[in-house]
């Protein structure tokens, strides 16, 4: 009987992505992963030898995806709003983005200035058509708001009202920078 075929270690990355995805970051174990790529842990003892490599590369594939998703928006309003849309749709990668322990210790400024977040940060200041660095203390305050909104939807404690929320937006957009 000839040899089953070797699962890459992206294939691993893809499959723990999945798995995440669909179950919740809770949910990835070598023996989840070896059960959703059809094969036994050994392969991916192999390639992970711990659970927080696998953890970490696969974050680094949820980032990714995250990153894709607000970069797609139209504008400053709708990068907000597909933040918060993003917890709403994708709420076990939101978890595990956010509420898995990764950002311990760091301040928003921190955050927003990490080079996972330049792409978002240069898309929000040429939204509102200002430097990077002149955004800062303005997005870091916009964005605390909106990954507010999103944490609580992200958790079920308030309902997901796009409407609403880009009125509430709007007023603190307004308040902070003087125009609409």
């Amino acid at each position: 009987m000839p040899r089953k075929a070797e699962v890459t270690k992206e294939e691993m990355i893809e499959g723990a992505f999945r798995l995440v995805r669909e179950r919740g970051w809770q949910a990835l174990t070598a023996r989840s992963l070896a059960a959703e790529l059809g094969c036994s842990t050994q392969p991916v003892m192999y390639r992970f030898p711990s659970l927080a490599e696998l953890r970490e590369e696969t974050y680094r594939r949820a980032d990714r995806f995250h990153s894709e998703y607000l970069l797609a928006s139209d504008g400053l309003m709708d990068l907000g709003l597909r933040y918060i849309r993003f917890a709403a749709e994708e709420t076990n990668l939101f978890r595990f983005l956010f509420q898995s322990g990764h950002f311990q210790n760091v301040s928003v400024e921190d955050m927003i200035r990490m080079p996972e977040a330049e792409g978002v940060l240069a898309a929000a200041a040429e939204g509102m058509e200002m430097p990077v660095e002149e955004i800062v203390p303005v997005f870091e305050i916009l964005f605390a708001a909106v990954h507010g909104y999103a944490d609580l939807i992200a958790n079920n404690a308030v309902k997901y009202d796009e409407k609403e929320i880009c009125e509430k937006l709007a007023i603190l957009a307004e308040a902070l920078t003087g125009s609409k």
